[in-house]
């Protein structure tokens, strides 16, 4: 059952101080949601407070989604339940910290963030998850895709500690959704973010050498479009837990009059491909978001590459 996209809510985002969440909350806030910003550092964005807490202790975690969202002398208003939590905040990618350390901050971070929501009676949760659950992108050696496109009933068979603490995360999430019914937890999987600044360096270079981007199935997520994405998800109410592909339309190849299938076969002989694809889809399909949350691309990188190249030539 599809709400009213725009209207204003209010929004718990942990780990927004990063690269990719600053990003994603300037995009939320040009569809007018008041913002609190939870993570271990401030954000330099004067329409967000921050409040700092640690997502691996619990009562920080509880006492995060049940406070105030600026500070104010005195506190005008009785503390409100955000409409919704959207969930950042951990490591990244492993090889940055010990991989126990890892595992324990992104699924005792999760399981905080998902609980204290639910018993906090927030009904809908927002959990950044990531395409690496299929198992690619930090496996031991070069392993072959199991079918293209991927979509979210995929095999998920990871080999490192950070795609397996997202299907954790995952799992956790599927098991408190079906014990609070009426909360909405929906996991993206996010691809390869982009942010507007890399398109000239990371995304050309892609673009010129394709096996760099083998590990990501040739797809990337925008990270403008992520908060499209996520401002989709909240526009979307009923769906209990669901996973979502969050990544943009195209595939990140120049492929010809052979497309996105013809150049597979060529460059991955031995996955079969079990499903039809567009011309230009990406090999990592996101259907299921466009059909179920009414997604739609904002920043696909053909348009925007085109526009920088007509910009740089003026």
């Amino acid at each position: 059952m599809a709400a009213d996209s725009e209207a204003s809510k209010k929004l718990v985002f942990t780990g927004g101080s990063g690269v990719i969440g600053r990003h994603v909350i300037a995009k939320l806030l040009e569809h007018g949601h008041q913002i609190l910003n939870v993570d271990v550092t401030p954000l330099d964005n004067p329409k967000v407070h921050t409040l700092k807490a640690d997502v691996t202790d619990g009562a920080q975690v509880f006492n995060s989604l049940s406070c105030h969202f600026a500070v104010s002398q005195p506190f005008m208003e009785p503390v409100q339940t955000p409409d919704a939590v959207i969930h950042f905040a951990g490591i990244p990618q492993p090889m940055l910290i010990p991989d126990n350390e890892c595992f324990r901050i992104n699924t005792m971070g999760s399981y905080n963030v998902i609980e204290a929501a639910c018993k906090l009676g927030i009904k809908k949760v927002i959990l950044a998850s990531s395409i690496t659950t299929y198992g690619i992108t930090y496996a031991e050696g070069e392993v072959a895709y199991p079918h293209f496109p991927l979509t979210e009933e995929s095999p998920t068979k990871p080999m490192d500690v950070y795609a397996t603490s997202k299907v954790c995360m995952e799992r956790i999430a599927d098991s408190f959704a079906l014990r609070f019914p009426g909360v909405d937890i929906y996991a993206l999987r996010i691809s390869a973010v982009l942010t507007p600044s890399e398109y000239s360096s990371k995304m050309v270079e892609w673009l010129d050498h394709p096996e760099k981007s083998r590990s990501h199935a040739w797809s990337y997520t925008d990270a403008r479009d992520l908060g499209n994405m996520i401002q989709s998800c909240l526009g979307t109410d009923g769906l209990g837990f669901q996973i979502f592909n969050a990544v943009n339309d195209e595939i990140i190849v120049e492929v010809g009059e052979d497309g996105s299938e013809g150049y597979l076969k060529k460059v991955c002989p031995e996955t079969r491909i079990v499903g039809k694809m567009g011309l230009r889809d990406a090999p990592i399909s996101n259907r299921k978001m466009r059909e179920m949350l009414g997604f739609e691309e904002e920043f696909g990188w053909r348009q925007i590459i085109i526009r920088e190249w007509k910009i740089g030539s003026e």
